[in-house]
């Protein structure tokens, strides 16, 4: 181990729940307190079935532009816009029975909408698509048949299907090392 790596001051947190704005704003305060602290990598296990696709979308640009070095870590279930807000992570891991499920955007219109409404509606899931692919196309290379699954549907893969698609770096469980804070997001 290098002299930097020994010095570098890591930390060790949970993050659950559904992707909304209240999680937003504790991982806003969270790094906050990260950066006062001068954690430089921040090990973060992810435990949601997703949200709001703009609040998960501010919290990958945000998370992934920081000074800290986020590692994530899949330990059970990561789903829908989790999965871009896991992204942020510069190495991601996943516990030999985690799963992750993508999907597109979806919404339920009010009963009786006139076709204007719904033609509003539509726009903004295509939107949501787009800048959610792209950002799945920047760190996961998906089958052919993956991504006709995650067309019209949910995909669901495993551990070891997430590392073949590069969502993952490894299969491996989230462990603070003995004596290590352990504090929620």
């Amino acid at each position: 181990m290098s002299e930097d790596q020994a010095n570098e001051k890591e930390a060790w947190f949970t993050l659950s729940g559904d992707v909304n704005s209240d999680m937003v704003h504790r991982v806003f305060e969270a790094v906050a307190h990260m950066t006062e602290d001068g954690i430089e990598t921040a090990h973060v296990l992810v435990q949601s079935n997703g949200g709001y696709v703009s609040d998960g979308l501010c919290l990958y640009n945000f998370m992934a532009a920081s000074p800290i070095d986020f590692v994530m870590y899949n330990g059970g279930a990561v789903a829908s816009i989790a999965v871009i807000l896991y992204l942020s992570g510069t190495r991601r891991y996943a516990s030999d029975t985690a799963r992750f499920m993508i999907h597109k955007s979806h919404a339920t219109a009010s009963p009786g909408s006139r076709p204007d409404a719904l033609n509003i509606i539509v726009e903004g899931l295509r939107a949501d698509d787009a800048r959610t692919e792209s950002i799945l196309r920047k760190h996961v290379e998906l089958t052919p048949e993956q991504w006709g699954i995650h067309q019209y549907g949910d995909l669901h893969l495993t551990a070891r299907d997430a590392k073949a698609a590069g969502l993952v770096d490894d299969v491996r469980d989230f462990s603070p090392p003995k004596g290590a804070s352990l504090r929620n997001i």
